[in-house]
C-alpha cells in the first residue's frame, strides 16, 4: 500500500523533466525565426535589392541544416538511450541543443549561424524520442492519449515561451544577439534531471538479458516496414511544419516591409498558441477515432487551412492573425497524435531508436523540403504565398500513406 504513493512520485517526476525538456525544446525552435531575418539582414555583404533573395536562400540553408542535425542527432542519442539508459542520454541531448545555441550570440556569418544551428539540433533531436520513451514506459498504459497531448502541449509552450519574449523585447539588427543567450538557460535542467529523475524500469528489465543492437533491428525485416512507415509519416507532418508553419514569421515581417518589429512575434505567439491547443485535440482525436482516421482527418485539415491562409491572404492583419492560429492549430495537432503512435509500433529493447531514427529521418526529407522552400522562394521572386501553396500538398501524400500504416488503438505497448 505504500509503495503506490512513491510509484506515483517517480513518474511524476519523469513527467516533469520530460515537460521541460519539451518545453525548452520548443522554445529553441521559436528562437530561429524570430532572430532570423534581422541577422541575416545584419550579415549580407551589403544592402541592396538583393536582401531578400539572400535572407530567403540562408533561411533555407541552416533550416535544412537544422534538420539534418536533428535527424543524426535523433539516431545518435536514440540509440545512446537504447545502450546507457533514457536517463543519461536525455540529460547529454539536452546539454548539446542548450550550449551550441547560447554560442550563436557569438557568430560573425551566415555559415558559423548554419554550423551551430545543426551542432544544437543534434541534442534537440534526441531530446524528443528519449522524452516520449521515457515517459510512456514509465505510466499506466490507459494514460498514453493524456500524455501524449501534453507532450505535443509542452514543446509548443515553449514555442509560445519564445514568442512572449520577441513581444517584450524587440528583436531587431542591434539586439537579436541577446535573445540568441535565452537559449543556454536549459542547461540548468541537466542538474535537476541527474539528481531526481529516475530511470525506466521498463528499460532496464528488456536491456538485461542481452545487449542488442537495435539499430540494425529497426532496419531488418520484419520491424523495417514499421520505420520506413513511421518516416514518410513523421515526413509529411515535419515538411508541413518546418517549409511552411516556420516561415510565417518571415512572411509576416515581409508584410509589414519590416516596419513593425512585433509582428513576427504576434505572428509566432498566435501559431505557437494554436499548437498547444491543437496537440491536445490531437492526441484526444486518435484515441476516439483511432490512429489512422485521426491522421487522415489532420491531413485534410491542414491542407485546407494552409490553402486558406497562403491563397486567400496578402497583407498583414487580423485575418492573416485568426487563420496563422488556425494554421497552427491544426498542422501542429499531429504532435500530439505523433508521441501516441509511434511508441505504439516498436518493441522496448528498440523504441527509443527507432523513434529517434523515424521521426529523425522524417527530418532529413523535411530538410530537402525547407532547402526547396528556400529555391521556390526564389523561382516565385520571393513570393512566400505561391511557394507556400505548393509545398501544402505535402498533406495531400500523407493522406495515402497512413492506410499502408497498422492501426494500433487499444493495443497495449509492444514489449
Amino acid at each position: 500500500m505504500e509503495a503506490a504513493p512513491a510509484a506515483g512520485s517517480k513518474r511524476g517526476l519523469v513527467l516533469l523533466a520530460a515537460c521541460l525538456g519539451w518545453m525548452f525544446d520548443g522554445l529553441e525552435m521559436g528562437l530561429f525565426p524570430l532572430v532570423a531575418r534581422p541577422a541575416l539582414q545584419q550579415m549580407q555583404p551589403a544592402a541592396g535589392a538583393g536582401g531578400e533573395a539572400f535572407v530567403g536562400h540562408w533561411m533555407g540553408v541552416i533550416t535544412a541544416l537544422f534538420l539534418l542535425g536533428a535527424a543524426a542527432g535523433g539516431v545518435l542519442f536514440g540509440w545512446l538511450g537504447d545502450r546507457i539508459g533514457r536517463v543519461r542520454a536525455l540529460t547529454a541531448s539536452i546539454l548539446t541543443y542548450s550550449l551550441f545555441t547560447g554560442m550563436v550570440y557569438f557568430v560573425q556569418t551566415p555559415a558559423q549561424l548554419g554550423a551551430l544551428r545543426f551542432l544544437a539540433a543534434l541534442g534537440m533531436g534526441g531530446e524528443w524520442a528519449l522524452g516520449v520513451a521515457l515517459v510512456m514506459e514509465s505510466w499506466p498504459e490507459g494514460r498514453r492519449p493524456q500524455l501524449a497531448g501534453l507532450i505535443g502541449a509542452a514543446g509548443n509552450a515553449g514555442f509560445l515561451l519564445m514568442a512572449l519574449v520577441g513581444l517584450a523585447f524587440s528583436v531587431t539588427q542591434a539586439s537579436w544577439r541577446w535573445v540568441a543567450l535565452v537559449g543556454a538557460a536549459p542547461a540548468l535542467l541537466t542538474f535537476f534531471i541527474r539528481m531526481s529523475v529516475p530511470e525506466s524500469e521498463r528499460w532496464r528489465q528488456a536491456i538485461a538479458p542481452a545487449r542488442g543492437r537495435p539499430l540494425r533491428e529497426v532496419l531488418r525485416p520484419p520491424l523495417l516496414r514499421l520505420t520506413l512507415l513511421a518516416t514518410a509519416l513523421s515526413a509529411v507532418v515535419l515538411i508541413g511544419t518546418w517549409a511552411l508553419v516556420q516561415w510565417l514569421p518571415l512572411w509576416a515581417d515581409q508584410l509589414t516591409h519590416g516596419t513593425l518589429p512585433g509582428a513576427k512575434a504576434w505572428t509566432q505567439a498566435l501559431s505557437a498558441l494554436g499548437a498547444v491547443l491543437g496537440s491536445l485535440a490531437g492526441a484526444w482525436l486518435g484515441d476516439r477515432l483511432g490512429r489512422r482516421p485521426a491522421y487522415a482527418l489532420l491531413c485534410l485539415g491542414s491542407l485546407a487551412a494552409c490553402l486558406a491562409l497562403f491563397r486567400g491572404i496578402s497583407a498583414f492583419g487580423p485575418s492573416f492573425l485568426a487563420l496563422t492560429f488556425l494554421v497552427g492549430g491544426v498542422t501542429a495537432a499531429f504532435y500530439g497524435w505523433l508521441p501516441l503512435y509511434l511508441p505504439e509500433l516498436f518493441p522496448t529493447r528498440v523504441r527509443a531508436t527507432a523513434q529517434g531514427l523515424a521521426y529523425n529521418g522524417g527530418r532529413v526529407l523535411a530538410a530537402a523540403g525547407a532547402w526547396q522552400m528556400g529555391a521556390l522562394m526564389k523561382y516565385f521572386d520571393g513570393n512566400y504565398a505561391r511557394a507556400a501553396t505548393v509545398v501544402a500538398l505535402v498533406y495531400a501524400a500523407g493522406l495515402v500513406v497512413i492506410w499502408f500504416a497498422p492501426e494500433t488503438r487499444n493495443r497495449p505497448l509492444p514489449e
